[in-house]
């Protein structure tokens, strides 16, 4: 650990070469953020073209470029290695796919840094050697972001005992003064969806759900945020269903809180999730949640208490739960205030750092 015996902080190297913004970055940024307060000395590696690198610049932490165009691109490969080797980093946290391939051609030393990956995708990992090189050989240790993550890495033979569960986090006082609860209070229905306009987030079965619902004489609203390679596709099924005045596509959505504010229900049809932050900051603004029972999704939505799971795929399903909730007004209130109470006891970012810092102590054989 730098400094003296007795100094609990620590030197950490952040590496995300990620370009995109999504629910990934937004979690390294609150991370850093949580760990630059406790004053622990932070630097970070990332696309200078990137938000995230943009963004930290708020933050007081020394910020580095790197350019990594995919999981073969080699060329940043010396500069890390001189930058690790002269650094004297505690601990090197990798918080991307891209950022843990680089971890084959770092250096590793008996002590010091310890190599930390973040998984937090629910794509199963096939067992093999690739495999086990990149988690049992090249990290010290893997954070995974959901139990069912950890089952599936334990499953491609990742060592059970190099794994820390530790759940993403949201900054609730984000969404506080939102109230819970609008079922009943007018004649339309607004549906909330965030997420990335891409096969794996299970849009279509939204639409199929608000199809059956309209015929059967429910008036929605549905609002979809984010943007993808679908946004085309979805829009003409919307309108094959007969939804083009019923549906809205309005992007990416900087302010969460402001569109969580004015929908009724939040829907999350994901086919793969590895958590799913955006329903997390539904339940924060006190919005009931329905949600397909896949990955993470199923351990942060509690089913018949913050809102209701549906099997992937399933658009009947998906439009069962929601008439349910839109006739019992009382009920999906009552899980708006439950899904606030949870996020609140288990999901902040500020409990998501505690747990990310005592790994890292952990590993240091350093008690906290």
């Amino acid at each position: 650990m730098s400094g003296s015996g007795d100094s609990r902080r620590l030197k950490i190297l952040h590496i995300d070469p990620e370009r995109n913004w999504g629910g990934g970055e937004t979690q390294v940024f609150g991370l850093l953020s949580c760990l630059t307060a406790k004053e622990h000395r932070n630097e970070l590696l990332a696309d200078p073209q990137g938000p995230l690198f943009a963004r930290c610049a708020s933050l007081d932490l020394q910020r580095r470029p790197i350019v990594i165009r995919n999981d073969l691109d080699l060329r940043c490969v010396p500069a890390v290695r001189r930058l690790i080797r002269t650094g004297k980093y505690d601990v090197v946290h990798l918080h991307t796919k891209r950022a843990h391939a680089l971890s084959l051609w770092l250096p590793r030393y008996r002590s010091r840094p310890k190599y930390v990956v973040t998984r937090r995708m629910d794509y199963p990992e096939r067992r093999n050697y690739y495999t086990d090189c990149l988690y049992n050989r090249r990290v010290d240790g893997v954070v995974a972001i959901s139990r069912s993550i950890a089952d599936l890495l334990i499953t491609a033979g990742v060592d059970e005992n190099r794994i820390r569960v530790i759940p993403s986090g949201i900054d609730p006082s984000r969404f506080g003064a939102i109230s819970p609860g609008r079922l009943g209070t007018k004649d339309k229905f607004v549906i909330g969806c965030v997420g990335v306009l891409e096969e794996r987030k299970g849009q279509r079965y939204l639409l199929e759900a608000a199809a059956a619902l309209k015929q059967q004489g429910l008036r929605l609203e549905c609002l979809f945020a984010g943007e993808g390679s679908l946004r085309q596709q979805l829009e003409r099924e919307a309108a094959r269903f007969g939804l083009e005045h019923d549906v809205r596509f309005v992007g990416f959505v900087a302010d969460a809180a402001a569109f969580l504010a004015n929908i009724d229900l939040f829907v999350m049809p994901s086919l793969f999730e590895g958590l799913g932050v955006a329903a997390l900051e539904a339940m924060a603004a006190g919005k009931p949640v329905i949600a397909s029972r896949v990955g993470g999704l199923a351990e942060s939505v509690l089913d018949g208490v913050t809102g209701i799971l549906v099997a992937p795929r399933d658009g009947a399903g998906l439009a069962n739960a929601m008439a349910t909730l839109i006739r019992e007004p009382a009920r999906a209130m009552d899980m708006g205030i439950q899904g606030r109470a949870r996020v609140l006891q288990h999901f902040t970012l500020a409990q998501m750092a505690r747990a990310n810092e005592a790994y890292y102590y952990d590993l240091l054989g350093f008690s906290n």
